[in-house]
């Protein structure tokens, strides 16, 4: 009974040490992305994402599918509209094996154009918002952005 104990006891300390793992592993690969975006290196941002990643802008509404869309359509996209963003977390992660939450605030100057339709306004923005995110096998599978866009668009004179 008792070396039942132990050998119970030793599996359990070793799932626990893989779960703590696995949450250091998805807080790691958050960090390198968002250092990447921070560096405003769009394809090292973007290969932290999976082949078939789902990118959710929750003011946009519709999610970009694939690690090319989310680089082409949302990466390379605030890139160019703010190139001297800054993304950080603004509060302690809620992290869990298989993903991590957070607060965050974004901020720059968007000298850039947004698309052909919609010029650089040449002012200053920060927002706040919060994203959630899935990681699996050292890649983000799923982003989830949300933020206050309309605080956003005014700051444009949208």
């Amino acid at each position: 009974m008792r070396n039942t104990l132990r050998n119970f006891s030793f599996i359990l300390l070793c799932a626990t040490a893989g779960m703590v793992q696995a949450a250091d592993d998805a807080k790691a690969v958050v960090e390198g992305y968002m250092a990447a975006w921070n560096a405003h290196d769009v394809d090292k941002a973007a290969s932290f994402l999976a082949e078939d990643a789902v990118y959710f802008d929750a003011t946009v509404g519709t999610p970009q599918k694939g690690r090319v869309a989310a680089r082409d359509n949302v990466i390379k996209v605030f890139v160019g509209a703010v190139p001297d963003l800054t993304w950080k977390m603004t509060s302690e992660p809620i992290v869990s094996p298989d993903g991590i939450a957070f607060q965050w605030e974004f901020a720059g100057n968007n000298s850039g154009a947004w698309s052909a339709e919609t010029p650089a306004t040449n002012k200053p923005l920060k927002f706040e918002g919060v994203s959630f995110v899935r990681v699996k096998d050292g890649k983000i599978t799923y982003q989830g952005d949300y933020y206050d866009a309309l605080g956003f668009n005014k700051q444009l004179g949208w």
